[in-house]
């Protein structure tokens, strides 16, 4: 007769990083793949080892928009073992949940990204897609494929859903582009789903801005999601005081508690003010740090490609090789976490920013803390918070 194995116990201990505290002598333990304990280490139900100096250990991160890393690209990847790599260059640093980005391409190659993507999802190695495009602006399109740009066309969005299986999660939609917003649109489409309106690559007006957020904002919370705002300035007209713009909505949004945005803190898309300030006028609690990583995250300088844009990476910045448009991010989430710190962030904030706030928002209650029942997904770091050990639904990660 066969008896069920018992579950694995692990006790790490060192500075403890939970959703709402940092506890210097922290401890976590963890009983199979759950999270079973977490606190001061001496109320600790099993000891754990005095682990070295500045040993801090952090949830999982969570990462909403990644286009890929390790040499791969999601837009790009033909099947699965491809977009693993970029799946497990992440994983290895510490990101245990994350979306795989699209960009905008034709309706054939999204619905062929969202089949194989969605399968991953399925599989468990990803927690769903997020679509960058393709009803975003012209003029703010950055390295957003022109010729794909398109009108809103809300059944091009139900057949990525049923495509990817019901695993897209969200999507970035520019307001002022026809068939977006409004009844039928693209927003409603998306809300029936269970995905979110992320407004982004815009050169809409504060107003227009605002209507998509009214629109949107309240339908998503009783769904228990929120809406977010793309990579915040970034594919954006600058704010201006005769000409807000949509910077303005989503700031306003996020501090009133409709909206969640997200920051490039990467050292490159914003200057270290920036997301000091964005975070201390809105709220870490309405902030997410992502990577808006591309094929190049954890790799050299070089020539990659960012679904059909050529892309240049030099001194560890990518940019269209034609026109010079940053093309997404190199960093990995780690790295983000640590430069917002470095730009005056407390250690707390930054990380709840990078895990437990981005899983709230996408309606993803089993990860992104280190909380009793959660899954078991803990980063390891040293005191410069760097990548000592990942561990995922409590197994280490190769």
């Amino acid at each position: 007769m066969s008896h069920p194995s018992t579950p694995v116990t692990t006790a790490l201990r060192g500075r403890l990083v939970l959703p709402d505290a940092v506890i210097e002598d922290g401890a976590l333990v963890l009983e199979g793949d759950r999270v079973a304990y977490a606190g001061p280490a001496a109320g600790a139900p099993v000891a754990a080892a005095h682990a070295p100096a500045g040993t801090t250990l952090l949830p999982g991160l969570v990462d909403v928009h990644d286009h890929g890393g390790g040499g791969a690209s999601f837009p790009d990847a033909t099947s699965a073992e491809q977009a693993l790599v970029a799946v497990r260059e992440h994983r290895a640093n510490g990101t245990t949940t994350m979306l795989a980005s699209l960009v905008t391409a034709g309706r054939e190659t999204l619905i062929a990204r969202a089949q194989l993507l969605g399968a991953l999802a399925d599989a468990g190695e990803i927690a769903g897609i997020h679509s960058e495009g393709p009803f975003l602006s012209y003029e703010r399109r950055g390295a957003q494929s022109p010729e794909h740009l398109v009108p809103g066309d809300a059944a091009l969005v139900r057949d990525l859903v049923a495509a990817s299986g019901g695993h897209l999660r969200s999507m970035t939609v520019a307001p002022e582009v026809p068939g977006v917003a409004g009844p039928g649109g693209v927003a409603e489409a998306l809300i029936a789903a269970d995905a979110v309106p992320s407004l982004g690559h815009t050169s809409g007006s504060a107003e227009q801005a605002e209507a998509l957020i009214a629109q949107v904002a309240p339908a998503l919370r009783e769904r228990g999601l929120e809406m977010t705002a793309t990579h915040l300035f970034n594919g954006m007209p600058p704010l201006h005081h005769r000409e807000p713009g949509p910077v303005a909505a989503c700031l306003a949004a996020a501090a009133r508690g409709d909206m969640v945005v997200e920051l490039v803190a990467d050292g490159v898309h914003l200057a270290p003010a920036t997301i000091r300030s964005v975070i201390e006028m809105v709220g870490a609690d309405h902030v997410a740090l992502v990577t808006d990583a591309m094929a190049a995250a954890g790799m050299p300088d070089g020539s990659y490609v960012l679904g059909p844009m050529a892309v240049t990476v030099a001194d560890g910045v990518a940019r269209l090789t034609e026109g010079g448009s940053i093309a997404g991010g190199t960093a990995r989430l780690i790295d983000v976490v640590r430069a917002t710190v470095a730009a005056g962030v407390p250690l707390l904030d930054a990380v709840r920013a990078a895990s437990w706030v981005p899983a709230r928002a996408l309606g993803l209650n089993d990860v992104g803390g280190l909380v009793v029942g959660r899954r078991a997904d803990v980063l390891v770091t040293d005191a410069d918070l760097r990548p000592v050990r990942v561990i995922r639904a409590g197994v280490d990660v190769a």
